[in-house]
């Protein structure tokens, strides 16, 4: 008898029984098409189901971007310009992202049942770890937008292992004092919610232009369906507690921290005191000027991204991004944060909301 001979196979990528080349293909470009569609989960937490999408698939080594809104907004209406942007792409090929919807914002939500005690912040950023459990991610590097930049800073304070890093953007770590908490019961007297909220999102100049991006935004929330869960968020985040931030004290941020507000911007103050009180070793501080250029140089920083992919930047990294110690003094322009698909910029144009991005 002939001595057989071992022979290895190996397959690049194997096919399932029965499965044929061409059938192969097929399922790899769905799944493609899926993982850019987003798949969209729930978990139970201590503190009632959240709902998050996930694109892209984790990379080795890598956090994951993780992402959380500010209040009359989802993930969608909050990120999506952003993520869309043509100059983020290359970021996004090379990062998972899991971007949260506060409970009952996401699309489609039913509206909670009359007396339903909503989350506070705290036990908003609570629910994170439940979706890093599922997930079985360990490391994120986050970006929140107002509420979502609260809740974001108060999960780093309670769980700094797992932060690499934080983009803030329109942050107010303060908890409202008695004279702001007398503005807003006598503004809810004669404000509606979604008047209050679009105050929230939007600088005063804006609101009194009236641009067609108001009178968008205007209509989604004083329309949204969901509109009794969106005020549950707005009253949570109204009683927040001070983060106590504190420079070279024990309550501080330990990972890098960029900082990010558009000048005359509803919460300029905050975000300049906010900088005032974190390590200037570690945080950046970003007004109107080219966003997705600052994230890139912020994930260089980290060592994520190589600096032959920093095109263009190193000219355009002027006073846009500073130190803490930079502030400007001329408050000449106001503009929250307008992201504009087009521009990719912090726009000193067509005022905009308070997260429409670009790079």
């Amino acid at each position: 008898m002939a001595e057989l001979q071992e022979v290895q196979i190996t397959e690049e990528k194997p096919l399932l029984p029965g499965q044929t080349p061409e059938a192969a293909k097929e399922a790899e470009l769905a799944a493609r098409i899926l993982l850019d569609q987003g798949q969209t989960h729930s978990v139970e937490t201590p503190y009632g189901s959240v709902t998050f999408t996930v694109y892209g698939t984790p990379k080795p080594k890598r956090p994951a971007i993780l992402t959380y809104h500010d209040v009359g907004l989802n993930y969608k209406s909050c990120f999506q310009p952003l993520f869309q942007f043509g100059d983020m792409q290359e970021i996004i090929q090379n990062f998972v992202r899991v971007h949260v919807d506060a409970p009952g914002m996401e699309e489609g939500a039913a509206v909670f049942p009359l007396g339903y005690q909503y989350p506070s912040l705290d036990q908003l950023a609570d629910m994170i770890p439940c979706i890093l459990q599922y997930l079985n991610f360990s490391t994120i590097i986050g970006i929140g937008v107002g509420a979502g930049a609260y809740i974001l800073s108060r999960y780093a304070l309670n769980h700094p292992d797992t932060v690499e890093g934080l983009v803030l953007i329109n942050i107010d770590p303060n908890a409202k004092g008695w004279m702001d908490w007398a503005a807003h019961k006598l503004t809810g007297l004669t404000s509606s919610i979604s008047e209050m909220i679009l105050g929230h999102l939007f600088s005063q100049e804006e609101l009194s232009g009236n641009s067609e991006l108001i009178q968008k935004y205007r209509n989604i929330i004083t329309h949204a369906p969901n509109l009794d869960n969106i005020e549950l968020y707005w009253n949570s985040y109204n009683n927040r507690r001070d983060l106590n931030f504190e420079r070279g004290g024990d309550i501080t941020l330990k990972c890098p921290v960029m900082l990010v507000v558009g000048d005359q911007a509803p919460h300029e103050d905050a975000v300049v005191e906010c900088n005032s009180k974190l390590d200037p070793t570690q945080t950046s501080f970003l007004k109107p000027g080219k966003l997705t250029e600052a994230f890139k140089y912020f994930l260089q920083g980290m060592g994520y991204m190589a600096s032959s992919c920093m095109t263009r930047l190193s000219r355009s990294r002027t006073a846009s991004l500073t130190s803490a110690a930079s502030i400007d003094g001329n408050r000449s322009r106001s503009r929250t944060l307008s992201q504009s698909s087009e521009s990719g910029t912090l726009s000193s144009g067509p005022p905009g909301h308070t997260m429409e991005v670009s790079c």
